[in-house]
Formats: C-alpha cells, sequence, structure tokens
C-alpha cells in the first residue's frame, strides 16, 4: 500500500514538471541561502563571543562590594524612628584585603588560573608632550596565562617584562604619538606625586587605538609603590578551562570571599542581549525566504488537488481512506523539500566558502580580516529541518482538503 501510495505522489508531481521544478528551485534558494545566511551569522556571533572571551578576563574580582555597607547606627537600630543621612564613610585604602589568601582559595578551584592585578592612573612626559596611562600592575610570570597581551607583542616579549623589575610594555599608538622605540626610558608620575623610570622592553598592537594609546604593563611591585599601596591589589582576574561556566564560578567566589566577582556574560550583558535580539532577527528574514518559497509548493498541490479530485473520488471509492489519501499529498510535500535539501544544502555550502575566501580591510586598520563562517553540523540540520517543515508545511493544507473529498457527490457529477 505505501509503495503505491508513493507513486502516485510521484506521478502527480511529474505531470507538472515546469510548475514542479519552480516550487523545487524556490526551496533549493531558500535552503542555500538559509544556510548561508545563518553560517555567516552565527559565524560571525562565535567570532565575537571568542574574541571577547579570549580578549577579557573570564571573571574579575573587584575590591568593593555589591551592596554598600551599613552605617553601624542602621545596623545597631534597624527599626529606629529617626535617621541619619549623608554620614561620611571612613576614608580607607582600596584594594582587597588579604589578596593573597584570597588568591590561595580561588586557585584551589578546579580548571582555573588566577593573578593579582593593581590598576592605577599615570602620566608620562616625553620630548615635551604628556599622556594619561592606565597603569597596570601584574605579576610578571602570570601574564601569558591571565591574559592575551603576549599574542599581540610586535617587539619584546614577556620574558623581557618578567627579567626586568623596571621594564614596561606600551601599546604602538603610544610609541607613535610620543617617537618612542623598544630600548627606551620614560618616566610614569602617579597621582600620588611619585615617580618613577621604566625601560620598554616590549611593545604590543591590538588594533584598537584608544587600549594601545592609553594602557601600560608593569610588574605588580612597582605599581604598587608608585600608587603607595604596599601588598595591596584592587583586582584578581581569573582564565577558566571552561569560558562557560563563569557565572557559576563567580558566584561560588562572591559567597565566599564577599567581593564583587563578576563574570564575562555579566560585564557584557548588553552586548549579549544584542546578539540574542540580532539572532531573531537574521532568523525571522531567512524563514520568510522559505516561507515563499513553501507558497509554490502549497500552488503545485492546491492546483494538482483541484485538477485530480474525480480521481482521488476513484481511489476513495476502491478502499483507500481519507488518511491514504492524506498520506500521498503530504509525501508530495516531503519530496520535494528533501529534494530541495538535497541541492540546497550543497548550494548555501557553495555560497558560505565563497563569502569565507573574501578578505575585508577596515577603515583605521592594518590588517585584512575573512568573513568569519561557522562550519558545524547544526547549521546544516537547522536549513534542512526548516526547509522540511516549511514543504511539508505546505502541503499540509491541500492534503486535508483532498482527504475530506467525497466520492458520491464527485463521481454523480461525472456521470451527470
Amino acid at each position: 500500500m505505501r509503495t503505491v501510495l508513493v507513486d502516485v505522489a510521484r506521478r502527480h508531481l511529474l505531470a507538472r514538471k515546469r510548475q514542479t521544478l519552480v516550487s523545487l528551485s524556490g526551496i533549493v534558494l531558500g535552503t542555500g541561502f538559509f544556510l548561508a545566511i545563518s553560517a555567516m551569522m552565527q559565524g560571525s556571533e562565535a567570532d565575537f563571543i571568542h574574541r571577547l572571551i579570549d580578549n577579557s578576563p573570564h571573571v574579575t574580582v573587584q575590591d568593593e562590594f555589591r551592596n554598600p555597607r551599613k552605617q553601624p547606627v542602621a545596623e545597631l537600630y534597624p527599626a529606629a524612628l529617626v535617621q541619619m543621612h549623608r554620614v561620611k564613610p571612613e576614608t580607607e585604602t582600596r584594594g582587597i584585603r588579604n589578596y593573597k589568601q584570597s588568591l590561595d582559595y580561588i586557585r584551589e578551584i578546579p580548571g582555573i588560573k588566577a593573578s593579582p592585578v593593581l590598576l592605577g592612573q599615570g602620566l608620562v612626559s616625553f620630548a615635551g608632550k604628556d599622556e594619561a596611562l592606565s597603569l597596570n600592575g601584574m605579576v610578571p610570570s602570570d601574564v601569558e596565562e591571565v591574559s592575551t597581551i603576549g599574542s599581540y607583542l610586535t617587539e619584546g616579549s614577556l620574558r623581557d617584562l618578567a627579567g626586568n623589575p623596571d621594564g614596561i610594555l606600551v601599546g604602538s599608538e603610544l610609541a607613535r604619538i610620543l617617537s618612542l622605540e623598544r630600548g627606551e626610558s620614560i618616566t610614569i608620575s602617579a597621582t600620588t606625586g611619585q615617580k618613577h623610570t621604566f625601560k620598554i622592553v616590549g611593545i604590543f598592537h591590538t588594533g584598537r587605538a584608544a587600549f594601545d594609546q592609553s594602557q601600560v604593563f608593569l610588574a605588580l611591585k612597582r605599581v604598587q609603590a608608585l600608587l603607595n599601596r604596599p601588598n595591596r591589589a584592587n583586582e584578581i582576574v581569573i582564565k577558566l578551562a571552561d569560558p562557560y561556566s563563569a557565572q557559576a564560578v563567580a558566584a561560588r567566589i562572591e559567597g565566599r570571599l564577599g567581593y564583587k566577582s563578576v563574570s564575562w556574560q555579566e560585564a557584557s550583558e548588553d552586548i549579549m542581549s544584542t546578539l540574542a535580539l540580532r539572532n531573531i532577527i537574521m532568523y525571522s528574514v531567512v524563514t520568510a525566504v522559505l516561507l515563499v518559497a513553501a507558497f509554490g509548493i502549497y500552488n503545485v498541490i492546491s492546483t494538482v488537488v483541484m485538477e485530480k479530485q474525480r480521481d482521488i473520488a476513484i481511489l476513495k471509492s476502491t478502499g483507500f481512506h481519507a488518511r491514504d489519501i492524506q498520506v500521498i499529498f503530504l509525501t508530495e510535500g516531503l519530496f520535494l523539500g528533501l529534494l530541495g535539501c538535497g541541492l540546497g544544502l550543497p548550494l548555501g555550502a557553495g555560497i558560505m566558502w565563497g563569502l569565507g575566501q573574501l578578505n575585508f580591510k577596515f577603515p583605521g586598520t592594518t590588517q585584512f580580516n575573512r568573513m568569519p563562517i561557522d562550519w558545524g553540523w547544526e547549521q546544516f540540520a537547522i536549513a534542512g529541518a526548516f526547509a522540511l517543515i516549511a514543504a511539508v508545511g505546505a502541503a499540509w493544507l491541500p492534503s486535508r482538503k483532498a482527504a475530506k473529498v467525497k466520492p458520491v457527490d464527485i463521481l454523480r457529477g461525472a456521470g451527470a
């Protein structure tokens, strides 16, 4: 019985070759463009998140609390009728207290690499020019484990920073503005009035002009001395073996230490929301392409149902059930969907390959970039599934109409 139903469906499609080819072309093109656009958008998202994950700490423990501390009066008399406002908090030196003990606890968590950081502000004067700097005081031996700055070095190496306590890494933009070269010395003044001379042991280029102009990397102890914060760190930066576990790890650390711990997802919450919204828009657009193609299938099968009502009546009168009639026309939609996937997925792969060969050079950059494409099997599966659903869905309404044909009325009308 199944073989007969499939054979009838095949004959129906072959009887209207031109219309069938037009509908099939719509599914092929829709599937191909769906796959290419989806792979391109997902690839760009994965590339962006990869850069975000690699260039930022997965978790940052900060020297502040998520909620401000309560004043002693509020703790002693929580239900008091009289309230005190504008109480000036006690002045204290910022930083994570006992950061070394906190660091020991963090490093006990499996799959974690952590390092203390002291951030501060400084000013460099050279050749009559003044530039404000963000000082990043780090343990030189830890820089490579928790930061990607080493991969952006165009001159020098991280070993040079570890081997010279008075060494400094500067950005290419700062070096250009101040006419600096590796091996030269610069004097940095801190907000505390302290000054110190450093030797440039490395120059990095990230491609972000603002970062390359303002950020410098130094030994933690030198920054502690400049800022008059001995044995202090105001951040602990963490890299994880599994970056997507950052939220759970941040919650665990904050629950134990009390200090605000921010995962990369929380720090980039607005960006992640934008990416999610972009995905909704993208899938809505590419799904619309397939829906337009599905209308072609709907038109073909509806026409077949109109033309073949007498044949349908004969089939029913010879013992075929309404369910069997519906299966015939659903099979026609399935045929078109499968064939559309079989031809559309290779077409989409070809478009993806072509897009992947394109090189772009954006204004203000010196490097060429290629279009990131996601070649994961999930993209092919999603495109194929959407195409099949669209094809079978388009055949569903005409198949129901065919199943409701009444043989007596059709045959009586034909006999008259």
